[in-house]
C-alpha cells in the first residue's frame, strides 16, 4: 500500500487501452503516463469518476472499437459516467500526459493533447486543467469518488516530483 492509499481502499493500474468509471469512495486508480493522455472526468453532485489511458488520437477505421485510440476511449468513459448518472453539464475533465519522451520523431504526445482538448470542447465538456506535454514521463492518481488527481513527474534521474492538481478559483491549474 502506497503512503497516498487510505487502510481499506482498493488500488487499481489502469494500463494503456483501458477505462474504468467508478463512485467507489475508496477507489483509487492509477496509471503510468509518457506519450499517452489519460482523461480523468468527474460528475461533482454525482460523485463519480472515471480514467481512461489512450495511444494515439482520433480513431481506426477499420477498427472502430479500439480502445487504443482516443475517439473511443473517450466515447467509452463519458458513456460509462453516464451510466452511473453522470450529467454532462456537470462534468469536469483534466488531461494528464502527452510528453515527448524522443525528440527528432513525431510529437504523439502533443497530437493526443490536441485530440483531448478538442473532444472536450466538441462535446461541452468543461476542461478543467491537469498537466500535459513536457518531456517528463507522468505517475498518476485518480480518486473518482472525490475527483482528486495526483501526479508524480518522473525526472530522469532522480526522484519523483509529486504534485496535486486542483483547480484555482479563476479556472486556472494550481499545482502543490
Amino acid at each position: 500500500m502506497s503512503a497516498t492509499q487510505k487502510p481499506g481502499s482498493t488500488r487499481l493500474n489502469i494500463i494503456q487501452g483501458e477505462c474504468r468509471v467508478s463512485g467507489e469512495p475508496s477507489l483509487l486508480l492509477t496509471t503510468v503516463l509518457g506519450s499517452c493522455v489519460a482523461a480523468c472526468i468527474y460528475d461533482p453532485a454525482q460523485k463519480v469518476g472515471g480514467m481512461n489511458h489512450f495511444l494515439l488520437p482520433g480513431n481506426d477505421d477499420e477498427d472502430p472499437k479500439a480502445l487504443r485510440y482516443g475517439a473511443y476511449a473517450m466515447e467509452l468513459l463519458v458513456n460509462g459516467l453516464f451510466s452511473l448518472g453522470a450529467k454532462r453539464e456537470r462534468l469536469r475533465a483534466k488531461l494528464f500526459g502527452g510528453a515527448r519522451l524522443t525528440p527528432g520523431l513525431w510529437d504523439v504526445g502533443h497530437a493526443n493533447v490536441v485530440f483531448a482538448r478538442q473532444y472536450l470542447r466538441r462535446e461541452g465538456i468543461r476542461y478543467w486543467g491537469g498537466s500535459t506535454g513536457g518531456a517528463l514521463a507522468r505517475k498518476l492518481q485518480f480518486w473518482p469518488h472525490s475527483g482528486r488527481a495526483r501526479q508524480a513527474l518522473l525526472s530522469r534521474g532522480s526522484g519523483p516530483e509529486i504534485v496535486d492538481v486542483q483547480v484555482a478559483p479563476e479556472g486556472e491549474v494550481e499545482l502543490f
